[in-house]
């Protein structure tokens, strides 16, 4: 061996911890040099924000469109239910429970909570890290909608 060959030493603990993470929080997260999405150009962080955000919006489009059906086809069962007389309903009941539900829901609108807000505020930071990549999600997003 030469006195001129040099060796790199590799830390296996750091790459067996980066082997790990989830394919977003290496997107997405905090790594030494920042989010690895800043290191894409600015037209392919709009290609994936825009497919991701159509994915997202055509699934939110058809998962909606059931969620919708079924919610409407168990209200129309209930009241067809009701008018042939196979259940009754105690709409006084209804009534002071919907009235009662309403009270706590002004007692509690206050103030968010702190798990909303420290979200919020998560959420909000991540949009101004990432701002053409979330306008590209939207965007995507709303045509995913329309389609």
């Amino acid at each position: 061996m030469s006195e001129k060959e040099s060796f790199d030493v590799l830390e296996l603990a750091e790459k067996v911890k980066d082997q790990n993470k989830r394919w977003w929080n290496k997107m997405f997260g905090k790594n030494s040099s920042g989010p690895a999405a800043e290191k894409y150009s600015v037209a392919t962080q709009l290609a994936i924000g825009g497919v991701s955000g159509w994915c997202a919006g055509y699934l939110f489009q058809k998962v909606g469109k059931v969620a919708a059906s079924a919610v409407g086809g168990g209200f129309f069962l209930l009241q067809i239910a009701h008018h042939t007389g196979y259940i009754k309903v105690d709409w006084k009941r209804v009534e002071h429970d919907v009235n009662k539900a309403k009270k706590q829901l002004k007692l509690n609108s206050d103030k968010p909570p702190k798990e909303v807000t420290t979200k919020f505020n998560e959420v909000q930071l991540f949009v101004k890290n990432n701002i053409v990549l979330t306008g590209g999600f939207a965007g995507g997003f709303l045509l995913g909608l329309a389609s």
